[in-house]
């Protein structure tokens, strides 16, 4: 049985280019996904000490929130973070950059995060 001229060497580019691909989605994987994690658990503990923000002052709880994003390693300064009280509402802001550095490349990824809610005096 004789083989065809153009298949020569056709599968060896075709899986080059796959396992090219495979590394570098597996790179941005590698730097994206704990950022993404450690971004959405800052997140939830907002929302956390937004629900219980009944007797403590909005000075605490920005201090709360800064020690969780040094604790989680993300780039949140004091000026970043913003905690108001409006009557029976606590509104909550902080957006931060994390730079994603590949070989050649440097992503910077933006987090805006936002709370508006009602307080519950337990």
């Amino acid at each position: 049985m004789s083989r065809s001229r153009s298949w020569v060497g056709d599968s060896k580019v075709g899986c080059a280019i796959w396992v090219l691909i495979v590394i570098v989605c597996g790179m941005i994987a590698w730097k994206a996904v704990p950022v993404k994690i450690a971004s959405s658990e800052f997140y939830d503990f907002m929302i956390e000490q937004a629900k219980y923000a009944g007797n403590v002052p909005p000075d605490i709880l920005k201090k709360r929130i800064l020690e969780k994003a040094q604790e989680l390693n993300l780039p949140v300064g004091e000026k970043q973070v913003i905690v108001e009280r409006h009557g029976d509402n606590i509104r909550m802001r902080c957006s931060y950059t994390v730079a994603l550095e590949f070989p050649g490349y440097t992503y910077n990824w933006t987090f805006k995060h936002e709370l508006n809610r009602p307080i519950f005096i337990v």
